[in-house]
């Protein structure tokens, strides 16, 4: 079935309907509309009102979709936080199958700070709510938040540790600190921050990350040898 509006707004107005939609149809069109204005106004300035006429819906229809402000707004983080999750695997995937030479670590760098610059050229001010989030208060919220973050790393460190001979927990803490720097980087140059180009950009900061992996990585197979 799909949703349909024939509300009356607080002065007792008929407020103008939206068009009739598939239930799957109007939720993205929901989760759109709460993202553009998350993104640019914040969650705690943005008020399930304020999605609902921009939606031209009831706020029982929104209501029927998200059972509140807050379900909404982590529903646009998750989709977002699914998309990076998806970017970094495919371009990590195609460099982790089969065995990986040390050489390999260099590519693993380029291809995620690379996917970072991508996703953020392509999420425009939304990356903000997986990097920036104005809800991190709550612990329970800041995870959610942060997940997409979480599994990235992840499969960053297993992709580092297997090219570069580290142990688990350092290559996860590498992991962490090549997302920051890249998110960093993808952001400032979102921002106007620099007049550099993308390829351009993606090579400057991916030799930094590799410089200090690199070196890394050869100190720990000389302690091994020695």
């Amino acid at each position: 079935m799909g949703d349909r509006d024939g509300a009356r707004d607080d002065a007792g107005a008929p407020r103008h309907r939206g068009p009739r939609m598939a239930r799957d149809e109007r939720r993205a069109q929901v989760l759109q509309i709460a993202q553009e204005l998350f993104s640019s106004e914040g969650f705690h300035h943005v008020s399930m009102d304020d999605i609902a006429v921009r939606a031209e819906v009831s706020k029982p229809v929104l209501y029927r979709h998200f059972p509140s402000k807050l379900d909404l707004y982590l529903a646009v983080v998750d989709q977002r936080g699914a998309e990076l999750v998806a970017a970094v695997d495919a371009a990590v995937a195609p460099l982790s199958r089969g065995p990986m030479n040390p050489g390999d670590g260099r590519a693993i760098v380029v291809a995620v700070v690379r996917a970072y610059f991508t996703f953020v050229d392509a999420a425009g001010q939304s990356s903000a709510l997986l990097f920036e989030s104005d809800v991190t208060h709550d612990a329970d919220v800041r995870t959610r938040v942060e997940s997409a973050s979480s599994q990235v790393a992840e499969t960053i460190a297993v992709a580092l540790g297997s090219s570069t001979g580290l142990s688990r927990e350092p290559a996860l803490l590498l992991a962490t600190s090549l997302i920051a720097m890249a998110q960093g980087a993808a952001t400032h140059r979102f921002r106007g921050g620099s007049t550099l180009g993308m390829e351009e950009s993606v090579d400057l900061v991916a030799r930094l990350c590799w410089g200090g992996v690199a070196g890394l990585a050869r100190d720990h197979a000389a302690e091994a040898t020695a």
